[in-house]
């Protein structure tokens, strides 16, 4: 196991998740040994059906973090490290040369780091596909290998053969030992706008097929990255490559002497259209060991810099409710904090009771977040969910409607506040210095029981509550006292009367109230179920009572 100290190390140069830094969880002996083996359980499950079954599962980078996350965890509780992700995908052919893997640095401070004292560095993009190893003889191809589990892979000459990226005969009778990426061809793709694709998925169900029809093989591009056992330099190895026939030798290599360049190959190659996903960049330097001391582990002379996450994983903390205007419900998850994009998350809607119902999501699971518009937090799914089902107390739709919570009694105190809340917005009184803080300083100082007692709150009443200095009473005074000045019509609105188009608003109150459905279905633009819920408005006992509260402090109408 890690240490404590080189794990914190780790964390500190290689990318450990797009996540605010949290502490370790506060579990006794029992929780986390369940919590620890539901996650590696399911971390199992993608490692097995990608690397055996050649089936995608998760986006990457959500793996990427789950496996981080599972690392943190094993480390809090001094429990060993994670199975080895490739165990199920050894195969039966030993590779010629050890494929190593990369490790990830965090952020542009770790990868100068890296950078510094390092001669002869290059930028490669990290093209979104599988490994191969292909080795010629004589000059021709002799065999295709799956990366399997680094030291032994499976046969895939059988696929190989058929996909035209891959040259069947090099342009010289050399010996060839090489290891590349087999990619999913996709054209002008801008990686920053359309993500990944699954394009690795593709190309790994493909090759597990081994059988490819001619388009599937067409479909299919190969980008080698290294010659172990090539000149000792990469220009020259690359330059030899392209001789022998190997298309983007030359291409996608790119010399980087400083942090700015490799900021501005990955910045490139992150907003260029390209024939490939990928998912960052690789350095590496151009001189390295023999090849036979490589070994099925990251190296010390390439890393990856990946992109920045499209989707972060983030931790639900609390379910919680908002219960609007007209009754409508919407789940809002409560998130430790995680970063993406620069911009710190705390929070996402689910969007509606029923989209939450079907995904049943509860404190302790993990969600995918990403960011709709580049600005606006998106619930995706679910990725993992925590074995402890925590019971929530969840609202009946049945109890919340249009004509609901006029006081703020249990259970109403959500859609009451959006009550208050809409009243004096810019779609009611449009009452300046009056929004939602105001009247949760008032409900809370018990001041407020309907949704009319603010109009009899005075300065006396005012200098009692906590938060409301003698400028701000003032100013809220004036604000309150001026809504009994507010036309009849807007009044209408801000108590809640459902959208009547063109229909006439003429009043007073009692003749309105006095129309029944046929009769407002008989304006303009009212069809019957809106005539309906009109009706029902005016005929309501609570809308009633407010009415009588307007007549009785003068409001013009009432």
């Amino acid at each position: 196991m890690m240490p404590a100290l080189s794990f914190v190390f780790a964390c500190l140069l290689f990318i450990c998740a797009p996540a605010i830094a949290t502490p370790c969880p506060d579990w006794p002996a029992e929780r986390a040994e369940a919590q620890i083996a539901a996650l590696q359980q399911q971390i199992d499950t993608w490692d097995d059906s990608y690397h055996r079954l050649g089936r995608s599962l998760v986006a990457d980078e959500l793996y990427d973090q789950s496996r981080t996350q599972l690392s943190q965890w094993r480390n809090c509780f001094d429990l060993p490290g994670p199975a080895d992700p490739l165990r199920t995908a050894r195969g039966k052919i030993p590779h010629p040369v050890a494929h190593t893997g990369l490790d990830k640095l965090k952020d542009a401070d770790a990868v100068d780091a890296w950078l510094r004292g390092r001669e002869d560095v290059w930028a490669q993009p990290k093209i979104d596909g599988v490994a191969v190893s292909l080795v010629y003889r004589e000059g021709h191809l002799h065999q295709a290998i799956s990366r399997g589990d680094g030291v032994h892979g499976h046969d895939w000459t059988r696929a190989a053969v058929q996909i035209d990226a891959i040259p069947r005969r090099l342009r010289r009778p050399l010996d060839l030992r090489i290891q590349g990426e087999l990619y999913r061809r996709l054209g002008e793709h801008v990686q920053a706008s359309s993500g990944g694709l699954n394009a690795r998925g593709t190309v790994a169900g493909l090759m597990a097929r081994h059988n490819l029809t001619a388009q599937e093989a067409a479909g299919i591009g190969l980008f080698v990255w290294d010659w172990p056992e090539g000149p000792d330099t990469l220009a020259e190895r690359m330059t030899t490559l392209s001789e022998l026939g190997f298309a983007d030798a030359l291409n996608y290599n790119q010399p980087v002497q400083n942090l700015a360049d490799a900021e501005h190959w990955r910045d490139h190659w992150y907003r260029t259209p390209l024939p490939f996903a990928s998912d960052g960049i690789v350095l590496r330097q151009s001189r390295r060991p023999p090849a036979d001391r490589w070994q099925a582990r990251a190296p010390f002379w390439a890393v990856a810099w990946k992109y920045p996450y499209a989707q972060a994983l983030a931790q639900v903390r609390k379910v919680q409710f908002k219960i609007g205007r007209t009754g409508r419900i919407t789940p809002v998850l409560e998130l430790e904090p995680v970063m993406l994009d620069d911009r710190r998350i705390r929070r996402v809607s689910v969007s509606s009771l029923e989209r939450w119902e079907e995904m049943d999501i509860r404190p302790g699971d993990r969600v995918a977040i990403s960011l709709a518009g580049l600005t606006i937090p998106r619930l995706d799914s679910v990725v993992l969910r925590n074995p402890v089902r925590q019971d929530i107390r969840i609202p009946r739709q049945a109890d919340h409607h249009p004509l609901s919570c006029w006081q703020p009694t249990p259970g109403c105190e959500s859609q009451f506040l959006a009550r208050l809340s809409w009243l004096s917005g810019k779609h009611g009184l449009a009452l300046p210095h009056v929004g939602p803080g105001t009247w949760e300083k008032l409900l809370a100082a018990g001041r407020i029981d309907g949704l009319l007692d603010w109009l009899t709150l005075d300065a006396a009443e005012l200098a009692t509550i906590a938060g409301f200095g003698e400028h701000s009473s003032a100013r809220l005074l004036t604000s309150l006292q001026a809504a009994r000045q507010r036309p009849f019509a807007q009044w209408l609105k801000a108590l809640g009367l459902p959208p009547v188009g063109e229909a006439r608003l003429e009043g007073p109150w009692q003749v309105l109230a006095e129309r029944d459905a046929e009769q407002w279905q008989a304006e303009a633009g009212i069809g019957a179920g809106r005539a309906a819920q009109l009706s029902a408005f005016f005929r309501d006992p609570q809308v009633l009572a407010l009415s009588e509260v307007l007549r009785t402090v003068g409001v013009d109408g009432f």
